[in-house]
């Protein structure tokens, strides 16, 4: 069971980005779904979560710029940056808590994109 982040990059000041994350293995059931970050030297932070049923929500750094939605059936989970900012520059991690085919729940992280704002 892994999550595979992609599509971070290198944008200038007021551009945009959209990262996903897709779960695969023995998977039957993904709940709630994440993106954080983390610059050097700081602790990793919350950018945007969203429940099973579709629920989101936001540190308010990215309010009104990032939008987190879901494709269950892709088991995948999109980060749309828009707007962004040098110091939204940082990696950024997913998350999901899911279950496996033998009931057992499970944290997992991705390995991580790094996304850099050029001002």
């Amino acid at each position: 069971v892994q999550l595979q982040a992609s599509g971070g990059g290198l944008v200038q000041a007021g551009g945009s980005l959209r990262l996903s994350c897709a779960a695969s293995g023995r998977i039957r059931r993904v709940n709630d779904m994440g993106w954080y970050r983390q610059v050097p030297g700081k602790q990793r932070e919350l950018v945007a979560r969203i429940t099973s049923s579709g629920t989101p929500n936001y540190a308010d750094s990215v309010k009104g710029r990032f939008t987190i939605s879901r494709d269950d059936a892709k088991k995948t989970v999109y980060l749309q940056m828009n707007s962004l900012k040098p110091d939204d520059t940082a990696v950024y991690y997913c998350n999901a808590g899911v279950q496996t085919l033998t009931f057992f729940s499970a944290d997992i992280w991705g390995q991580g994109t790094q996304v850099t704002v050029s001002s």
